[in-house]
């Protein structure tokens, strides 16, 4: 039954990938912290240069001031090496010694010392630089950057190994996940399985092999013990059922064949004999539902037959009673339906639907049997337009002996629908009971005989 489930249901689906995202979401928070750290030191190993340089120069300007200073930014631009930018301007601005042709837009210098603090980042030609801009007295623009074009490309290249570690620890962790995973549904999916038989009629089906010592096991344990004691349950109701049907059927008969000798009192005797024939009827159907009952889900006794040809005949022996009554009659069965089945039962089941519709229907009133193939059933539905059933009783419609109150002047005793449960309970039929505008209407799925 899982595997007719959509995907994205699937309970197995839904683990892995849970724990495919808690580990590459802890994997990612880790890669992240280490990028971090690695953004830190690297900025910090940038600063600490551009500190080295500064003090460098500061001690030029010590000896000689500007001339010092020019010689040695000279003495650097001469063999530029792409990963510092210095810059020395004069009082109008233009350019004593440097790297650069022109002092980089939006810079503006702050303060007179060689220190590195304020330092501050500006980007040109697509390159970050971090820069040290100061104005020496006098008037003298003094810019000293370093290049953070290293520090991206080491963050860049970590950025993408992250990316490719993350996707391989997403996709392991889904791997991992889904096994965990199957595993874990597959001994759920054991217990499902059996709770489908068990919910098919099959109560003495019990899960094979032996059973783990872990929390699976445990519950299997509590399932079967379960199991063990609903069946002992119900095979002691099923006993009791019959004992009180057997034991009490014979008294009755016993009183039915003492009536008739008694004479002079036809009526009395008459009256009698209606009511002891009715009390054993009631029995009967009891005998008849705990024995359906008892074979549910066995499968046992069961051969195929030919259900359309079960319902045309039941059909035509009850459809001259519902035209005498008034009713207005249809059939439309499709032929050669087969199932695996209890012919007697079938008609048995059909018999006390059709005879229940023409009981509490009423002249006008329409009656009709339908039987059509499913894509995996044989549909059959038996609707009538008559009173139907109160809405409070339908949900306990198929328990024994419930009836309307406006029904007890019609003769009955409320197990009906009860018999029609246990037969198809024990054909594997479904039961259900559309609501209805007007009347009754009850749908059989039968299972269909495999060919």
């Amino acid at each position: 039954m899982s595997e007719n489930r959509p995907l994205a249901a699937r309970a197995t689906l839904r683990l892995a990938l849970l724990m495919a995202a808690a580990v590459a979401a802890l994997s990612l928070m880790a890669m992240a912290l280490q990028y971090r750290l690695v953004e830190t030191r690297m900025t910090e190993a940038a600063r600490a240069t551009l500190t080295a340089d500064l003090g460098g120069y500061a001690a030029l300007y010590e000896q000689r001031r500007i001339i010092a200073l020019r010689q040695a930014i000279e003495y650097r631009a001469a063999a530029p090496s792409g990963a510092e930018m210095l810059l020395l301007l004069d009082r109008r601005g233009n350019v004593l010694a440097g790297t650069e042709a022109q002092w980089p837009a939006g810079l503006t210098a702050q303060g007179a010392g060689f220190t590195v603090d304020p330092a501050e980042e500006f980007t040109q030609g697509g390159t970050r630089w971090l820069a040290v801009a100061r104005e020496l007295p006098g008037g003298f623009p003094l810019l000293v950057a370093r290049s953070l074009a290293p520090v991206d490309a080491t963050l860049a290249s970590l950025r993408r190994g992250m990316a490719a570690l993350g996707l391989a620890l997403l996709l392991a962790g889904a791997g991992v996940g889904w096994l965990a995973a199957r595993s874990v549904m597959r001994r759920i999916g054991r217990l499902n399985d059996l709770a489908d038989r068990v919910a098919g009629g099959e109560l003495s089906a019990r899960l094979p092999g032996p059973r783990s010592r872990d929390e699976f096991g445990l519950l299997e344990t509590h399932v079967h013990g379960m199991l063990d004691r609903i069946e002992n349950l119900n095979r002691a109701t099923h006993r009791l059922s019959d004992t009180i049907a057997h034991e009490l059927r014979t008294p009755l008969n016993r009183l039915m064949q003492k009536l008739g000798r008694i004479e002079g009192q036809e009526e009395v005797v008459d009256a009698l004999r209606s009511e002891i024939r009715q009390s054993i009827r009631v029995f009967d159907s009891l005998l008849d539902i705990s024995r359906a009952e008892a074979d549910q889900g066995s499968g046992g006794g069961l051969v195929p037959v030919d259900l359309s040809e079960v319902a045309q005949e039941v059909w035509e022996l009850y459809e001259p009673m519902a035209e005498d009554k008034g009713l207005l009659v249809q059939a439309d069965v499709a032929p050669g339906l087969r199932v695996l089945g209890d012919r007697n039962l079938i008609a048995q089941m059909l018999s006390n639907l059709i005879d229940n519709a023409i009981k509490y229907c009423g002249p006008g009133d329409s009656l009709r049997l339908t039987l059509t193939e499913g894509a995996d059933r044989h549909l059959m539905q038996v609707a009538d337009t008559g009173p139907g059933l109160p809405e409070d009783l339908r949900a306990e419609a198929f328990d024994r002996f419930t009836r309307a109150e406006r029904d007890r002047g019609i003769k009955g005793h409320g197990l009906g629908l009860a018999l029609v449960r246990a037969i198809a309970a024990r054909h594997g039929a479904k039961l259900e009971m559309p609501a209805a505008e007007k009347g009754f209407v009850l749908d059989i799925g039968w299972p269909k005989l495999a060919s």
